[in-house]
């Protein structure tokens, strides 16, 4: 690897031997995922009703 060079991975796998990675293929990983998204899609909803009812 020359210097300056990163092959960073998005998902690692539990068997993998990569170091570099930003996010492990875990079931901490799909959980946490899973919360954050019904966070920003309950944020979205708020945002869309609050829109029509100050719109009124």
């Amino acid at each position: 690897m020359e210097l300056g060079e990163e092959n960073t991975e998005l998902l690692k796998n539990q068997n993998d031997p990569t170091r570099n990675y930003i996010l492990q293929k875990n079931k901490k990983t799909k959980i946490g995922a899973s919360i954050i998204t019904v966070i920003l899609v309950l944020i979205l909803v708020g945002i869309i009703i609050t829109g029509f009812i100050f719109d009124s």
